[in-house]
């Protein structure tokens, strides 16, 4: 990991606008504040992990981050270019520097086409001038890369298990040599035995090509495996974000506490012994979010004050930052 700086996130918003069903046109529709003024950075080569109940925000913020949805407002900053606001002809040529691996392995890739097709389909669009034989080099390179052997070119996604088929998603992100990849929860969908290859997987390329990774996930325990810094989003807001050591070691935000005390501890006396910290209520509705602090409806420490006023995003030392009145 290096100290270049190379995706700057500021201020971002995806708001969406949502009627109610069968109302009439003249009704205003509400403002669905999907993600509310998340800012963070990544530096080349670091793994930043983003982690929050489902209905947080993560995958949105993943596809706002691509430009694969509309932005409020912000900034996102790629090695010194803003992406917000561009046209998909200018925005086409920072493509092959961002790449995606997406939650179900098997649906992210296109039924009709073998797998040689499916990768050299990224290297057809950003790569032109290419021959066809260096394309199908560069495509059988990549398939061993990953663990799928280059003499199954021919054979179609569903021939192909769980595990296999998101290698091949991997294959396909890795076949362009982009600088950062974004995996959207990349092993929800697998058993465990596989997660765990998955993630080794992961690692081992950034090891040997140097590339930023956005992971995005529920279990905290994968995320601290592979991740340099943590970031928990709640209700489209940051709740905390610090070095993933640091943050699994004292967590600040009573949000982080309660999903770390979620995790389960592989020895069965302290998993026994260890308090669970139970959140109150179910997630609330983001067209209607609580005043001040978003998450001071399910806080066991909330006070009055969290309710008149938002908290900012401070930092407490050590590149440890929470958003807490309280912290």
């Amino acid at each position: 990991m290096s100290d270049e700086t190379i995706l700057k996130v500021d201020d971002l918003k995806v708001w969406f606008d949502v009627k109610k069903q069968g109302a009439m046109p003249w009704v205003k529709a509400r403002k669905l504040k999907a993600i509310d003024g998340v800012s963070f950075e990544l530096k080349a080569g670091e793994t930043l992990g983003i982690v929050g109940e489902s209905g947080c925000g993560k995958s949105t913020l993943a596809r706002a981050v691509m430009q694969m949805l509309p932005v409020e407002a912000g900034s996102v900053v790629w090695l010194g270019a803003e992406l917000v606001g561009l046209d998909t002809r200018h925005m086409r040529s920072h493509r092959k520097e961002m790449q995606m691996i997406f939650q179900d392995p098997l649906a992210s890739l296109n039924p009709r086409m073998t797998i040689g097709q499916i990768i050299a389909e990224p290297l057809k669009t950003h790569f032109p001038s290419l021959s066809g034989d260096e394309m199908k080099k560069r495509v059988q390179d990549v398939l061993d890369t990953v663990g799928i052997l280059p003499n199954l070119v021919n054979r179609y996604p569903h021939e192909f298990s769980g595990g296999q088929c998101q290698r091949i998603g991997i294959a396909r992100a890795l076949v362009v040599d982009p600088q950062l990849i974004i995996c959207d929860e990349p092993v929800s969908a697998l058993d465990v035995s596989i997660q765990a290859q998955v993630i080794n997987l992961l690692m081992d390329l950034q090891k040997e090509t140097g590339v930023a990774l956005i992971f995005i996930a529920h279990d905290l325990s994968v995320v601290k495996h592979i991740s340099d810094r943590v970031m928990v989003l709640y209700l489209g807001n940051v709740m905390e974000i610090a070095p993933a050591r640091a943050l699994y070691a004292k967590p600040m935000h009573p949000y982080t506490e309660a999903l770390i005390a979620a995790v389960p501890i592989p020895d069965p006396k302290r998993e026994k012994a260890k308090q669970i910290m139970l959140l109150d209520q179910d997630l609330p509705s983001p067209l209607d979010p609580p005043s001040g602090c978003v998450f001071r409806t399910r806080c066991p420490i909330a006070e009055r004050r969290c309710a008149e006023e938002k908290p900012l995003l401070r930092d407490t030392g050590e590149d440890h930052k929470v958003a807490c009145h309280l912290r």
